[in-house]
């Protein structure tokens, strides 16, 4: 059977991003001189094979995955009865900081803000898995250093957080949510953004600096 078959049958079963090691491990039993490198050949035969299709290969931190394009996004969203998830700003905002500025803790979000940040914000990053606690800053009360995680590139189909746009080619706050992949209307179900309505103009590059 033809191994790029193989793998595009995995991928296609798959609820999660596969890297190449564990497609290896997985085939490796009845491939025993199966290589990274053919994994990978297989891997790019798939992806030429799905060329122009509306079904492609993604890339992303965690190994790769099957998905719509993002061309046809908008009209597969029309098959959800629920309306999409919507963030607040200030959870986006949040989140953008941690994501220029890791590691970081929370005190020092705020000050970039201007605002406090509510338990319930970084309650809601932590459960999404978008963030976690990679450390403590070695001053008094030792608090919690915030990063981003591997969902979270997986999440905003990226590899690494090197695909980020620099921050100095930021304008305005809108285009740090473009570069994620976000939503701005409205506010997070659950009110997550703690009663946060500041003005959609703030710019975040000086918010960011």
């Amino acid at each position: 059977m033809k191994l790029s078959l193989i793998v595009e049958a995995i991928l296609l079963a798959a609820q999660k991003p596969l890297s190449v090691e564990q497609l290896l491990n997985m085939l490796e039993l009845e491939f025993p001189d199966l290589t990274r490198e053919e994994i990978r050949e297989a891997i790019a035969d798939t992806e030429q094979a799905y060329a122009g299709r509306a079904l492609g290969i993604q890339e992303v931190a965690g190994g790769y995955r099957f998905q719509i394009r993002q061309n046809y996004a908008d009209w597969v969203g029309k098959l959800s009865e629920e309306r999409p998830q919507k963030y607040s700003r200030a959870l986006l905002e949040t989140l953008a900081i941690i994501a220029y500025r890791q590691p970081i803790t929370r005190a020092d979000i705020e000050d970039i803000r201007g605002v406090a940040v509510s338990t319930q914000i970084v309650k809601t990053l932590q459960e999404r898995d978008w963030i976690r606690v990679v450390g403590h800053k070695e001053v008094p009360g030792r608090p919690a250093l915030l990063a981003t995680t591997r969902q979270f590139l997986d999440y905003f189909n990226l590899s690494s957080l090197d695909q980020l746009p620099p921050l100095a080619d930021i304008r305005d706050f809108d285009e740090v949510s473009r570069s994620l992949d976000l939503k701005l209307e409205g506010s997070m179900s659950g009110n997550e953004g703690g009663g946060d309505e500041e003005n959609v103009e703030t710019q975040a590059a000086s918010l960011l600096h």
